[in-house]
């Protein structure tokens, strides 16, 4: 296999070639030249207006729901639709059926990625079956492949079998993330609490639902010395908790979600269930400090949090629908749609590639001549309308489906093999 990529902007500040306009040359998964002409016989060429390449981008939560529910999602359609989304690297959530809390459980998904361009990694559960209430078997899961340790939608709740939790994930320098919701505060509420939840009639969640967990968390993390991701973080005042934990040296990290940084409350008017996540929507002055803590660092990276939903999972009374969005392979464009006024795309791709790596102890994937290929392929020139026909995703829980959003996925090389979209 030899791929030829011409005239495509290098964006990779660990490369020599960070920033410059390149013909880059790959055969048999290998980068044989960067140079700023190369003459070839390519079987592939790949080039557009706008043309980028960087390091393979790692998606750091997605939910493929196999095994117990391949009806929403297969590890096999889950693995499509991040090729699609431009990602190389997939960590998947624990809230399988079985949970992923045995090694067995991780032998079994990882043998179904074997194989596949992209690389999937297991977030093991923290506690057994993800029931929140005995520790898991993580240090076994750990040597079998697992990425790190999440009850993932379900957080654990009871602060000491947190604590717990924390405490033994450092004997192999472990990471445990956490969704930040209290279940006690968040129970029977519908959205965010806010003007917009009172105006609609429909039960609000506190930001305090969030700020407590994430105030607890910290507090833990300081008693343990461990380390801690948190992702999905929703409101401006987790970022000036998890921004001041920081700067006092604590090993804490945190991801947002494209739509957390695209979306507000206020697209629930029209009480629309494919708008219904957990944690839920925020206000424009939340979504801004989201902004602002990913232009500053504060946040490190970003998790899709893909939930795939069968059709009826959606289609019923908003009380009942269940929460989430499929929106892995669409995530770039909802994002560089959202955040190229604020934040340069050097920003975005670190967030999307360079931290997740470096926060989980994954191998680098440098853009140099003789190193493995593992890119993804992207234009951050003009617009790109999402079709529910090419959508690879088994679900369609997706409300970017139909909108025009800039930028554009090319494709991704990996593990000896590339993806191109259409």
């Amino acid at each position: 296999m030899q791929v030829h990529i011409r005239k495509a902007r290098v964006i990779d500040p660990q490369s020599a070639f960070h920033d410059k306009v390149v013909d880059l040359l790959v055969e048999d998964g290998i980068i044989k030249n960067i140079a700023a002409s190369i003459s070839s016989k390519a079987d592939t060429v790949i080039e557009a207006k706008g043309l980028c390449v960087s390091p393979g981008w790692v998606d750091v939560f997605a939910d493929y729901r196999e095994p117990g529910f391949e009806h929403k999602e297969t590890i096999h359609s889950g693995l499509a639709a991040a090729a699609a989304g431009g990602f190389t690297d997939v960590f998947a959530a624990p809230n399988t059926q079985p949970a992923l809390s045995t090694k067995s459980i991780i032998q079994f998904i990882l043998q179904k990625a074997n194989g596949n361009v992209v690389g999937l990694h297991p977030i093991g559960a923290a506690t057994q079956n993800t029931d929140g209430k005995d520790l898991a078997e993580m240090l076994d899961m750990r040597a079998n492949g697992a990425v790190a340790f999440s009850d993932g939608w379900k957080p654990v709740q009871h602060a000491n079998l947190m604590m717990k939790a924390l405490e033994y994930v450092k004997a192999f320098h472990g990471t445990v993330i956490q969704i930040p919701v209290d279940a006690s505060l968040a129970s029977g509420g519908l959205m965010n609490e806010g003007v917009v939840s009172t105006g609609l009639g429909m039960a609000g969640i506190p930001v305090l639902a969030e700020s407590i967990m994430v105030h607890r968390d910290i507090e833990l993390l300081r008693y343990t010395g461990s380390k801690l991701h948190i992702t999905g973080v929703s409101t401006g005042e987790s970022i000036e908790m998890i921004r001041k934990a920081k700067t006092e040296g604590l090993a804490i990290t945190c991801s947002v979600t494209p739509y957390h940084l695209a979306l507000t409350d206020e697209s629930l008017t029209g009480y629309d269930s494919a708008f219904k996540v957990s944690p839920p929507l925020r206000s424009e002055a939340d979504r801004m400090a989201l902004i602002a803590g990913l232009n500053d660092g504060t946040i490190d990276c970003i998790a899709t949090h893909h939930r795939p939903h069968e059709w009826d999972a959606k289609a019923k009374e908003f009380e009942y629908a269940s929460d989430g969005m499929a929106v892995q392979e669409s995530a770039f464009n909802i994002l560089w749609d959202t955040l190229k006024e604020y934040i340069s795309i050097e920003r975005l791709v670190e967030a999307m590639t360079i931290m997740p790596r470096v926060i989980f102890g994954l191998e680098g994937k440098e853009i140099t001549k003789g190193h493995k290929a593992s890119m993804t392929i992207f234009s951050t020139s003009g617009s790109h309308t999402l079709l529910q026909k090419d959508q690879r995703s088994a679900s369609r829980n997706n409300p970017f489906i139909g909108k025009k959003l800039s930028g554009k996925i090319l494709g991704i090389i990996n593990n000896n093999q590339i993806h191109l979209n259409k």
